[in-house]
């Protein structure tokens, strides 16, 4: 049989193309990614929503990164990222919304953007935004670290897809001076990350800026 291999088009640095870069790894598919910005008209033609990434694999183009990692992990990997058991499959459902509703809009938008753009674009640094998000970031920090004091893995006993969200999540946040120091007071969350970025799949998405876990 021929290994499938998964085309990415997105954003090379990002939090969802690691996602699905992550994802792939644990499948054990070949994978390569093409540098598309959202907003241009080839990136329209493949989500209509002008989100990246998309992909291309087994003839199929799909977007949307939960439907991407799904469909990887269900077609190349047996399913292996996603539990059985019902309650399990809940846990892991939730979290993933969690990460992507509640966690990713704020550290994006308040913290790592106006990090971003003052590292590279030069512009002067919005320490105001970043001081308004924090409590918030704060807060969803705390509650992503009772999990993890409940549970090894966000759906329970084994690492799931949930894992990988919150990881590429949180990692970027624990990569600034800030988020660093807050997730440094939450010990539990700390060495969950420690121990989730000696993953294999993780260490072979790292970027260039990440450095080791």
């Amino acid at each position: 049989m021929v290994q499938p291999t998964l085309q990415i088009h997105g954003t090379i640095i990002s939090t969802y193309s690691r996602i699905v870069q992550t994802v792939a790894e644990e499948a054990g598919i070949g994978w390569g990614i093409t540098a598309t910005p959202a907003g241009s008209e080839e990136n329209r033609r493949r989500h209509p929503f002008c989100k990246v990434p998309t992909v291309e694999i087994d003839g199929l183009n799909l977007y949307e990164s939960v439907a991407i990692c799904q469909y990887i992990d269900n077609a190349h990997n047996g399913g292996a990222l996603q539990p059985d058991d019902h309650a399990a499959r809940a846990e892991m459902d939730r979290w993933i919304s969690v990460a992507n509703n509640y966690l990713f809009p704020v550290a994006e938008h308040g913290l790592l953007m106006p990090r971003l753009a003052h590292r590279f674009l030069k512009t002067p640094l919005r320490s105001d935004v970043i001081e308004a998000a924090l409590p918030e970031i704060a807060e969803h920090l705390g509650i992503v670290c009772q999990r993890v004091e409940e549970a090894p893995y966000f759906a329970g006993a084994e690492f799931s897809l949930a894992d990988i969200f919150l990881y590429c999540i949180l990692r970027p946040v624990q990569m600034t001076s800030e988020g660093d120091n807050l997730i440094g007071q939450l010990l539990p969350l700390r060495h969950w990350l420690n121990k989730i970025g000696k993953r294999p799949s993780l260490i072979a998405t790292r970027w260039e800026t990440e450095g080791g876990p």
